[in-house]
């Protein structure tokens, strides 16, 4: 048996310049950061007892007689990406909602590739997972995704992801002294709006959008406050600054598909602006799901009270380990 613990991500900046139309053509800047909420898969080979060849229990429970009946995207393109065809139990398990723009599709995706190699006792590299889940994602699956959510999901810890005009991507750590980094880490706020969305048709419009270069003014401006948000964390200038980056940028990002954002959701900004956040953004392709402010902890519950529509505050801490086999148990094909 194996199981594995994988972080969703929180991305800062860049968001949009990581899909592949954008960046192989215009180059792209993403930095983002794990964090320490998780997408737990437990996995083992299924003995041959059952009526069923594989057994897998998410928010729904399958059983099938052939792995090719799998419904479950992921599970089913990374069984056949990695060629497994024994009976499997596979169990998820998630400390935050699906379908609420913590990349938690891609985090699944890495996890899983993770455990089912590592069931076939062969080690797997970050970058090596990063890589298999954008092919699994974008190739098999044919998903409107980009490939920061892979790449986060595979690392953790605080990311600058630059992607060259191509198809090449480089990550490399930002790096902060200890004490900036928990000045960071004690501004975020994460709110949860209660609402489960679909990403794809929301990623799907700004793909199209991209495609048809309809948000080049958008999609430019992101990347540039990407830049400058760069330089103002390798200085270590005050959140303040950064928070109005992150203000200008969700301007931008709001308008790269309909629907992206809505009154409910603005209103819901303005008051948390209001109330002392220096800036912030639904997190995601859109739609619902968790919201990120950057605020002075000593307004922080200022903003939760004056947010009640908000249904959970989970506390924010930085992942810095990635994806990571927890257990390793005994396991026999049969």
């Amino acid at each position: 048996m194996i199981i594995t613990r994988t972080p969703y991500r929180l991305s800062l900046f860049g968001g949009g310049t990581d899909y592949n139309p954008w960046f192989q053509e215009h180059g792209g800047l993403v930095i983002a950061l794990g964090m320490a909420h998780y997408c737990y898969l437990t996995v083992r080979y299924l003995p041959p007892f059952f009526e069923h060849h594989s057994r897998i229990v998410y928010s729904q429970i399958e059983n099938v007689a052939k792995n090719q009946e799998i419904t479950h995207p992921s599970i089913r393109g990374c069984l056949e990406y990695l060629k497994i065809s024994q009976g499997l139990e596979i169990h998820h398990d998630g400390d935050l909602p699906a379908r609420s723009g913590i990349g938690s599709s891609s985090s699944f995706t890495v996890g899983l590739l993770h455990a089912l190699h590592a069931l076939q006792n062969r080690t797997s590299s970050a970058t090596q997972l990063s890589l298999e889940a954008i092919e699994v994602e974008q190739v098999l699956l044919k998903e409107s995704v980009g490939i920061q959510d892979q790449i986060m999901a595979a690392h953790g810890g605080l990311q600058v992801i630059e992607m060259k005009a191509g198809e090449e991507w480089t990550i490399r750590d930002l790096l902060l002294s200890p004490d900036y980094l928990k000045y960071l880490e004690s501004h975020i706020l994460l709110g949860f709006s209660g609402i489960n969305r679909i990403a794809e048709q929301y990623a799907h419009a700004k793909l199209e959008n991209i495609k048809q270069g309809k948000k080049t003014e958008e999609l430019s401006s992101i990347h540039a406050l990407a830049r400058e948000s760069l330089q103002l964390f390798s200085h270590q200038e005050s959140l303040e600054a950064i928070g109005q980056l992150l203000d200008k940028s969700w301007q931008f990002k709001r308008r790269l598909a309909e629907g992206i954002s809505a009154v409910w959701m603005d209103d819901l900004y303005q008051i948390a602006l209001r109330s002392g956040a220096f800036g912030g953004k639904l997190m995601g392709a859109g739609g619902g799901g968790f919201f990120f402010f950057l605020a002075p902890p000593e307004k922080h519950e200022k903003i939760r009270q004056a947010l009640p529509q908000i249904k959970v505050w989970p506390p924010f801490k930085i992942d810095w380990m990635g994806s990571q086999v927890i257990f390793s148990g005994l396991s026999t094909k049969m």
